[in-house]
């Protein structure tokens, strides 16, 4: 039964009543009137109309208390609260629809600015009853970003079902191939013959066997093992109900087990080019490897739609929304550039979205990942490797990317280039941008190591002319270090701009010792520029192509053999007017291929077109050995819905005689297979894709840089403040660890945290003396109070910069938090990378608002005296009864009573 008091509480009746007479008792006010109270609450329209006039969020003069002698900490309660609302009214106005561009620039920059307002007035609040943080409160801090721990283990993708006894499809046949051990003064080589086994049954047991023993008799550690995979759960629907079934058979793979005093590498005797296809499918992103012959492929275990040809087929990380650019190294291994929405593992992001630097060994295996590290937006729209092993990313970037800069428009897109050395460990960035929006949509290295970014504009890029609407540009970049151990930095050697009044671009470039091409789309129209570098680098324009209406797009250009080639789709049957057609039109938008001289003259061209009747694209080209490989949708009927199935294809065409000397078409999960990137190895298929073993050298670990493992740029910081309000900066350096960031958080906190680095995952390998050593697994930080300290405040770093969003850890407070000795700590919850750049994010912003305003009321609940009200007396009237019985009913019906 509900105490009858608060029955009458609910509904204003507060009231003392003796032998059935009542009497109203006058309730002491107890608080000041808040200003969310109706009486009190300011309207919208002029908090949103103050706060874009560039007024101050805060008026801590402004905070009126109707209660004489109230604490002080109601008006700092009151202030923050109207700062908070301020907030609110531009995130509700930014979701609206139909929302200027203007307007919701303006919007964005003033609530960015207004986010630093709270944060600074925050920190420099200093309540008294409690304590008030930005973000959390907490005995106990880690990071979500790790680092991950060296292992000298590799895992294979499955590779049998069944039994160790059955015998493994992928080990019948001709089986050779060989193990390379690299020891300190030796390199061991181990041939590997699976008819050496004679009629012995190839079983993982007996094959694995036979391995070891070889490797144990060339006095090597290294040894090859088999790790159960978990059996995929299996159910059926049954009308409105899920049936589980039986789990299915066993599941292996191969384990390989090296030493921290070994490399190990893979090789076989028989190869054949292997060829890359990223795609997207209704189940997510894949890696597809295909064969174009002399090395048999087969479908693997649980790989769904399979084609002839195909080797391998392995999911890619989540997180990944668009991959638009794929290369192959000198090793096999393939690296793409991608955008996230998300980050990859351990790997959070600051921002909206990032762009990630992704390397797979030759066996679909990610050996690592690197975000560029944006504090707003990034898309990744080139890549190229260099033959020194250099590996160029270029895109755009929206917002802050270094030392908090955001260019010239913090709204608007810049182009940028970064450049890695083949650990993944960025050598330098080039930040290039106009005052309107431009971005970098190609990249290639130079002979000489420089590096070439093409792109658009939509106004003057620096050092060069404007030609109206959107242009294409060219720039030139040199690299430079002044002595061997100095940091390596990009200079800018030149930046030209072309194009017409009207929209232009450029989709690709391509170096062939000192000419340099670009293709591009201009005002409509399909355009090659030919170009020669002096030996300073510096480009003349030799000559330009109009090849007449594009209608359709270039997928990219390349020069093989001194001719330049061009590919891409089109509706234009006339394109490249003269050309010898080796293979007519189709019909619909067709893929085409077009071989010119490289001089650009039209005497030379020869074209094909590839395609059915129905629409056909060309996502990627990749020319080797003389060869045009393409890959896209296949013959999608006309005017098909974007939903409606697709088809993908790969193939490999003659440029000279238009013929197709290879293709293959296959679905995807959902009906759904769209491919994106083309990436060529040269030798890169063998038979040790069956035992999914990789080529080159097995990784044994990563980079332990932060800078490298994380998001986090140099420069990026954030602030610890001690138990006496003093407020320290940590900054990220170059050559930062986990380690050294551990120490400098607790030299800023004056030694009031312990930090530590948490390791999880792994196994244990050893121990030096008392000390037990793990391998595998990731490392993360680990933050708490010193025992018989107070802890201290993580603050986020400035717009822009903010290092805690990189490393994953929450601003707030850390320490004790329960206790009697304990002043409570509020934590508003409001991170610092909120912003109103789409309906989308403002949804998000004002949503994180609100919460933080409803923590601003629970310290509001919580400052209140205690409730010493007396309780009703005696007994009520029989009317106040009835009403009781009436209210209790309804309680009951509510509750389930």
């Amino acid at each position: 039964m509900i105490d009858n008091s608060y029955l009458l509480g609910l509904f204003g009746q507060s009231t003392t009543w003796g032998g059935g007479t009542t009497t109203t008792a006058r309730k002491a006010k107890a608080q000041p009137t808040p200003p969310w109270d109706s009486t009190r609450e300011i309207p919208q329209s002029d908090l949103l109309r103050s706060a874009l006039a560039g007024r101050s969020l805060f008026n801590d003069q402004a905070a009126r208390l109707d209660l004489p002698g109230a604490s002080a900490d109601y008006g700092k309660l009151f202030s923050l609260y109207q700062g908070l609302a301020s907030l609110a009214a531009m995130a509700d106005r930014a979701g609206t629809k139909g929302v200027a561009s203007t307007e919701l620039s303006l919007l964005n920059k003033r609530f960015e600015t207004g986010l630093s307002e709270v944060s600074n007035w925050l920190s420099q609040a200093g309540f008294d009853a409690f304590n008030m943080v930005q973000g959390t409160s907490s005995s106990l801090s880690k990071s979500t970003a790790a680092v991950t721990r060296d292992t000298s283990k590799s895992l294979t993708g499955v590779i049998h079902e069944g039994a160790v006894s059955d015998p493994v499809a992928a080990f019948q046949g001709d089986v050779r191939f060989r193990i390379t051990v690299g020891k300190l003064e030796q390199t061991v080589h181990v041939d590997i013959d699976l008819t050496e086994m004679g009629a012995q049954t190839r079983s993982l047991t007996n094959v694995l066997g036979f391995i070891n023993g070889k490797l144990e008799d060339a006095g090597v550690q290294a040894r090859i093992g088999r790790e159960m995979i978990p059996a995929e759960e299996r159910s059926i629907k049954v009308g409105d109900k899920t049936v589980a079934l039986p789990n299915g058979p066993d599941r292996w793979a191969l384990l390989v087990r090296g030493s921290s005093v070994e490399t190990l590498q893979f090789s076989a005797p028989d190869t054949a080019d292997a060829v890359y296809v990223t795609q997207g499918t209704g189940s997510g992103n894949q890696l597809l490897k295909f064969t174009d012959g002399g090395v048999p492929s087969g479908a693997g275990i649980g790989e769904t739609h399979w084609v002839d040809g195909r080797l391998a087929q392995d999911g890619l990380p989540e997180g990944i929304s668009a991959i638009r650019a794929s290369a192959t190294d000198a090793d096999g291994n393939v690296w793409m550039v991608a955008d996230l929405s998300e980050g990859l593992g351990n790997q959070p992001i600051k921002g909206t979205s990032d762009v990630a630097l992704m390397k797979f060994d030759s066996a679909g295996r990610l050996v690592f990942s690197r975000a560029l590290g944006a504090a707003d937006q990034a898309s990744g729209y080139a890549l190229a490797i260099s033959d020194d092993g250099r590996v160029a990313v270029a895109g755009s970037v929206t917002g802050a990317l270094d030392n908090g800069a955001a260019g010239a428009n913090r709204g608007l897109s810049d182009s940028f280039v970064t450049v890695f050395n083949l650990k993944g460990e960025e050598q330098w960035t080039q930040r290039r941008g106009a005052t309107a929006a431009d971005e970098a949509t190609a990249v290639t290295f130079g002979a000489d190591g420089a590096v070439y970014v093409a792109g658009r504009a939509q106004s003057a890029m620096v050092g060069a002319s404007a030609q109206g609407g959107w242009d294409g540009y060219l720039q030139g970049f040199s690299q430079h270090q002044a002595y061997p151990t100095a940091p390596i930095t990009g200079g800018l050697q030149f930046t030209t701009q072309f194009g017409t009044a009207g929209e232009d671009s450029v989709a690709s470039i391509a170096v062939d010792g000192n000419n340099l091409y670009t293709a591009g789309v201009e005002n409509g129209r399909a355009v090659v520029r030919h170009y020669e570098l002096n030996g300073a680098g510096q480009p003349t324009l030799l000559g330009m192509r109009d090849l007449g209406a594009m209608s359709g797009e270039i997928a990219g250009i390349a020069v093989s053999d001194g001719r330049v080639i061009v590919a891409g789709t089109t509706r234009n049957e006339n394109l490249a007017a003269g050309a010898t057609v080796t293979t007519g039109y189709s019909g619909g938008t067709d893929a085409f291929v077009l071989s010119m001289d490289g001089d650009l003259g039209a005497g030379g061209d020869r074209l094909s077109f590839h395609g059915g009747a129905g629409d056909d694209t060309v996502a990627d080209v990749k020319v080797h050995d003389g060869k045009v490989w393409i890959t896209g949708v296949a013959d999608r009927p006309l005017g098909g819905l974007a939903d409606d199935p697709t088809m993908a294809y790969l193939s490999r065409i003659d440029p000279d005689s238009g013929a197709v000397e290879w293709t293959r078409t296959w679905k995807g999960a959902g009906d759904q297979a769209v491919t994106g990137t083309i990436a060529v190895a040269s030798g890169g298929a063998s038979i040790l894709d069956r035992l999914g073993l990789p080529t080159g050298v097995i990784a044994q670990g990563d980079s332990k840089q932060l800078t490298a493992a994380t998001s986090l740029r140099v420069g990026d910081r954030f602030y610890v403040v001690d138990s006496n309000g003093r407020s320290r900066a940590v900054t990220i350096e170059a050559r930062d660890t986990l380690q050294t960031l551990a120490r400098k958080i607790e030299q800023a906190s004056n030694m009031q945290l312990k930090v530590t680095i948490a390791s999880e995952g792994g196994e244990v390998s050893g121990k030096d003396g008392e000390t037990t050593l793990t391998m595998g697994g990731f490392q993360r930080l680990s933050i708490q109070a010193r025992d018989g300290r107070e802890g201290a405040v993580l603050r986020a770093g400035e717009s822009g910069r903010d290092a805690l969003a990189g490393l994953g850890l929450s601003p707030g407070f850390v320490g004790k938090t329960s206790g009697a000795d304990t002043k409570k700590t509020y934590g508003v919850q409001l991170p610092g990378n909120l912003n109103l750049s789409g309906v989308d994010a403002a949804k998000r912003a004002g949503e994180a608002i609100l919460a933080a305003m409803s923590v601003v009321r629970d310290a509001y609940r919580g400052l209140a005296p205690a409730n010493n009200t007396a309780k009703p007396i005696g007994q009520p009237s029989a009317y106040m009864s009835a009403q009781i019985a009436n209210y209790q009913a309804a309680l009951d019906r509510l509750m389930g009573g």
